[in-house]
Formats: structure tokens, sequence, C-alpha cells
């Protein structure tokens, strides 16, 4: 037990919580209970397998084919076929002589057996019947010299009799399930995964289900959420509802938990310091408080206690008991930390540990200087980390408070970060705690969310996998922002560009995303992206995000300018109109956007909606903007006809010329607010 208010680290809350914790006494179930349990008993084979002389699965471009049970010294020639057999009792009783054969099948689930007397299998591959219209039997003519034990599997030579084919302390999965089937073991004996009581706190909650909320109410997501937990574990659990923040209810609803038999107890709020935490206090009341205080974050007040109850027939039974935040966040990370752990250790798990992986930042983080930080992110395997070697990656979930639970949304590790308050750059490698299914997606199939943080930032260049013959038109992103740069925060622009790009791929001609980056407000940096892209890697279009304000450091138009060389004003007006209708500030912007080479580059603004919004209003003219610069000169407006084509539709020519008259008395109307793109 640690002394009142001391806080201990990670590794010494977790050392505890082991040390105490204790195995359930075995029980005996059937198997198809078993999945997911830990075996109590090593599983010996009653007979062998295959329990008798068997033909192997005879593999030939790539599907199985039959064959002939033959004596190997027979060697090639004509050969009377004696009998079929097939997987079951077929052949039982037939023995192959000296010039004989017998037709063999592979069977449908398990090799069928070998009739008395064959030494070997020859494929029917090497065979060729023969047919005789005089003649009832069937006869064979053996092409090749095989010799004794080809394609033959003797008994046992998968199983033994008496062969331990599974161990006690090993998990039951699907495979150990068919294992057990094949040996003839219906019942087992496991450890039983522990039953869990999870019980709210706090006078703010109800029920998910109200419809209305009152002022001062929210509705209460952890109970929900941590009775999901529970279940992924395998373990049976019990909804003891919310609790108000009252000492005597408290109380009375963890007396009716113990009485019920749990194992385990889950809490949700009232371990803070406040004048109505009662549920510190009282499990230290009620047992002994192993801890109230760890150096993490999030989930600093998570508090472990354990308590011996007196049972009705005067046994007592030892029950786990957490204290968790009332945050979402602190609360699952915390169940994540140390109740998984102690799950297993009650389940009889020989390792309880997680599963851990270094992985590769796609973006940098700022730490935290003072409690080392679980950081909530999404990895995944790519096929070229970043460092030209696959590896796995990992992409913040984006603003990390206790409070936000969409930081754990689509989360499948935590990472693992010191706490230094330095800044941890892209491509660094760090631990990360694996607490779900790792996704097979790539980061470039990935579907980005405006709300997550971009797996693709950093100061270097990332590129995106993709197929070079889907793309007809090759996209550049970069984010502009110290913030995002030094970490401090999440991209939320340029994810949000990558998805309306791509979706409007076809509209754009084919273009897709095929890089991205991210740099501070500084005008060397962008234009050393900006040049690359353009002059070696040949971009079709480079938008911009960010840094086009009125502040010191909006830069991104002055970088942009030293490198166009053809303006592009017509691009900016059209996405300032479309800005003004959502904000009068949008005014404010000083957008650039220009032609370089063969390259379009668009200033944008770094609101992830305003990307959304320009986006739209400039798709009707991207495509054909981006197939004039590859030098493509044909007409593509339906209402701007080729010149050659119908030369007496004058009614066509004046309704054209009406068109353009309207709007260019509609721009000159407007001409004191057409200044670039704005921000929001």
């Amino acid at each position: 037990m640690c002394e009142k208010g001391e806080m201990l680290s990670v590794e010494d809350a977790l050392h505890i919580l082991k040390t105490v914790s204790a195995r359930l006494s075995p029980v005996i179930v059937p198997i198809h209970e078993a999945l997911g349990k830990v075996l109590a008993q090593d599983i010996r084979a009653p007979d062998p397998l295959p329990p008798f002389t068997a033909s192997v699965k005879i593999k030939m471009r790539s599907f199985f084919i039959d064959g002939y049970a033959v004596i190997a010294s027979d060697g090639p020639g004509e050969y009377p076929i004696i009998t079929e057999s097939r997987a079951g009792n077929d052949g039982v009783g037939v023995l192959v002589t000296p010039g004989t054969v017998a037709y063999v099948t592979t069977g449908v689930c398990f090799p069928c057996p070998i009739p008395e007397g064959a030494d070997a299998v020859v494929q029917v591959e090497d065979s060729e019947l023969i047919t005789d219209p005089s003649s009832d039997s069937k006869r064979v003519r053996i092409l090749t010299q095989t010799c004794k034990g080809v394609d033959i599997r003797p008994v046992g030579c998968d199983i033994q009799k008496d062969a331990i084919v599974l161990k006690s302390g090993e998990l039951v999965g699907a495979s150990e399930i068919g294992l057990l089937a094949t040996v003839g073991v219906m019942m087992v004996k496991v450890y039983p995964t522990p039953t869990i009581a999870v019980l709210s706190t706090g006078d703010e909650l109800v029920e998910p289900t109200t419809e209305h909320l009152n002022r001062g109410q929210i509705r209460d997501s952890n109970r929900a959420m941590l009775l999901a937990a529970a279940m992924q574990q395998h373990c049976k659990v019990l909804d003891l509802g919310i609790a108000h923040d009252d000492e005597e209810e408290i109380q009375r609803i963890l007396d009716d938990a113990f009485s019920a038999g749990i194992n385990i107890l889950l809490t949700s709020g009232g371990v803070s310091m406040g004048d109505r935490d009662f549920v510190k206090p009282l499990l230290g009341k009620r047992g002994t408080l192993h801890f109230s205080k760890v150096n993490m974050k999030p989930g600093k007040p998570v508090t472990f206690a354990e308590i011996i109850f007196q049972l009705a027939d005067t046994t007592s039974k030892k029950i786990l008991a957490f204290g968790l935040p009332g945050n979402p966040v602190s609360s699952l990370v915390c169940y994540h930390v140390f109740v998984i752990p102690a799950i297993r250790c009650v389940a009889g798990w020989e390792n309880t540990s997680h599963l851990r992986v270094q992985v590769r930042l796609g973006h940098s983080i700022k730490t935290d200087p003072i409690r080392p930080e679980f950081h909530r992110a999404i990895v995944r395997w790519r096929v070229n980390d970043g460092s030209g070697n696959p590896g796995f990656v990992a992409e913040s979930t984006g603003h990390q408070m206790s409070s936000r639970l969409l930081s754990m949304k689509s989360a499948n590790a935590l990472l693992e970060l010191p706490a230094s308050g330095n800044v941890i750059p892209a491509g660094n490698y760090v631990s990360a705690i694996i607490i779900s299914d790792i996704s097979s997606v790539s980061m470039g199939e990935q579907s980005f969310s405006s709300d997550s943080a971009s797996g693709l930032q950093g100061s270097v260049p990332q590129e995106i996998p993709v197929k070079s013959q889907d793309v007809a038109f090759r996209v550049a992103i970069l984010t502009v922002s110290d913030t995002v740069a030094s970490g401090a925060g999440p991209d939320r622009s340029g994810p949000r560009a990558i998805s309306v790009v791509n979706s409007s791929s076809e509209k754009l001609g084919g273009a897709r995303v095929v890089a991205t980056a991210v740099v501070p407000d500084d005008v060397s940096k962008i234009k050393e992206i900006l040049q690359k892209w353009s002059d070696v890697d040949r971009m079709d279009l480079i938008l911009t995000l960010g840094g086009t304000g009125f502040t010191p450091r909006d830069v991104t138009p002055e970088a942009t300018k030293e490198l166009i060389e053809k303006e592009t004003p017509g691009l900016l007006y059209v996405m300032m109109q479309e800005s003004l209708k959502v904000t009068p500030f949008a005014i404010l912007s000083r957008a650039a956007a220009g032609i370089r080479g063969s390259t379009l580059m668009i200033n944008m603004p770094g609101n992830p909606n305003a990307v959304a919004e320009c986006m739209e209003a400039l798709l009707p003219a991207l495509k054909h903007a981006l197939g004039q610069i590859k030098g493509d000169k044909t007409e593509k407006h339906p209402l701007h006809l080729p010149h050659h084509s119908h030369p007496g539709d004058t009614s066509t020519w004046e309704h054209s010329y009406k068109m353009a008259s309207h709007s260019h008395s509609h721009s000159h109307s407007h001409s004191s607010s057409s200044c670039p793109c704005g921000t929001h």
C-alpha cells in the first residue's frame, strides 16, 4: 500500500496490481464456452492422427487431385483397378497385391484410407485410364516409377497417441477449439473470466435514453462504454446504473454488488478531491487502498483498492475495485492501462502485459512537461513507413483533452510519450500499446476525417502511394501553420482537403492527392516545398492551406508570389464570392494563385470548412484549367462552342454574348469586393 497521497509511476502501480490480483479457481465447461479463456489442464490425444494410413493431398496447379494406390516395386505398366477407396470406409477389407492398383481420393476434409498392401500413391496425371467396351473391369496404365512411401501418410504422423496437443496456460481460440474436437475433448477445464460490475456516479448524469437534457445534465457515456469494453474481454457484466453524489446511496449499491458475487468493480467519477467525491473514501473504508494517484496523462486520479468481502457461508472473496476518473477518455485509458491487465491476471493469463510495437510518427507531437502521456492514435502498417522500410506508422486522433471522447474514436493504440515538454519530430520512433485490431488499410487509402490529425504531417513532404495509371493530374497539399508544424495542434485542413480532392477526382478529370507536407509560417520553408513540387516533382496542382490573413506570420501569399510566373485572378475571384456568402471577413484574405511552369498553385484558407467551400466553387473550372496547362486548348464549356461549329447559329452566339455581358456587368458592380479568397 502506498503512503497517503503518494503519486506512483505507472510501472509501480501495475506491479502492485499484479501482485494483489490472483487467478480464479478453474471450472469445467463445454468447449464452445471455452473460447477466449485460458486452459487449466494439459490436453492429450487419446488416439493417433491420422488413425489409419492415408493418402497425402496431392496438389497440382493450385488444386488437389486423386491418385492410385500401388505397390512401388511393380513399376510402370497396365494394371486392373480392384477398388475405389474414397473418404469413409471404402476399400476396407481390400488387399492390393502385386499387379493390382486401387483408385484413391484426397477426401473432402481429410485424405482417404490406403488399402492394405499398397505402399505408394501415383497421381492421376501420371496415368492413363484404359477404356475397353468389351470388358466390365477397369484398367489403368501407370506411366512413372514411384518409390515406397511416396504420397502416403503413416499412422500418427500428425499427432501421436498420448501426445500433449494443448498445454495448461494456453489461450483458447478458434483453432484450439478445433484441436479439442479433433481429440474428442468436449468438456475442458479452464480459468473463468471475471464478473465485472460497472457503476457511474454523478448528480449531472442521466440515462442515455434521455431525449431532452435539462440545464446541467449530460448523458452517461462511461457506463455503456465500460460495459462494452468488459464484454470484449469475454467477461460477464453487471450494470449497477447511475448513483447520485450521495455517500449512503453509493454505499448501498456497492454492498449489493459485492453480495452478487462480482470479481471486479469499476466505478467512474467521484475519485477527485471534491467535497462530494465519495468513491475513493468509501473504497478505503471497505478495503485496502493501494493507490489513488498515478503519474500519467490522462487518468491521474485513478484509484485501486482490494476488498475482502465476507460471504454468507463465512467464506471470503477478494474483489478488485477500480475508481476510474469521470472524464470519458481518462476512464477508458485507465481501463486499458490497468483494468485489462487485472482481468488477465484473474483469468489465468501467464503474460498479462499489453502488446507493444515500435511505431514511426507520421507527424510531430509535443509532449507534456510534467506527466507521461498515453496519446490516442491510429496505427497502420505501411509498405514504406517513410524510412524506405516497411513498418508501423502512427497518426494522432486529434485534440487529446480528457473529456473529448472523439479522441478515442477509431484509436487502436496508445502512444507512450515521455514527460519532457519537447516536440518529438515526425519520423521518430515511439512505443505504442495496441488496444484493438491494427487496420490493414494503408494510410494512403484511408478516409481522412476533418476532425482527425493528419498522419502525413511534418516538415518533410510525405508521398501517398497511388496507382500511377489512375492519376491524370497529380495534386500536392501544403499545410502552413506554426501550430501544426510544432506539434502543438492537429492538422484539420489537410485531411479535409485530401478528402475533398479525392472524392471529386472524377469531376477533376482524374486528379488525386499524391503528396502532403506541413511547414511553419516561414517564407523560405514554404518556397522550398513549393519549388520542389513544381520544378522537380512536376505536380499539376498545389494547394496551400492557411497563412493568407493579416497577422505578421501570415506569409503564404508572399512566398507564392515570388514563384508564380502567371497570375490567375479569376480563380481567386470565384473563391472570394463563395467565401463572402459565409463571412464578411473573407475580404481580409490576401491569397495568391498562379502558374509556375506546368504547375497551378492556389492559396486557400486554413479553416477546414472554408477549404471545402472554395474547392466546391472551383470544381467546374479546375478540370479545364489543368487540361489547358498541359496544352489542351479545346473549349470544354457548353456555352463556349468552337468557332468552326454551327457558324449560322446566331441564337447561340447571341446567348453567349448576353451571358458574357451580364457576367461582366455583375462583376463590375461588385468590383469593390473582388479581392482574393479569405480565411474563415
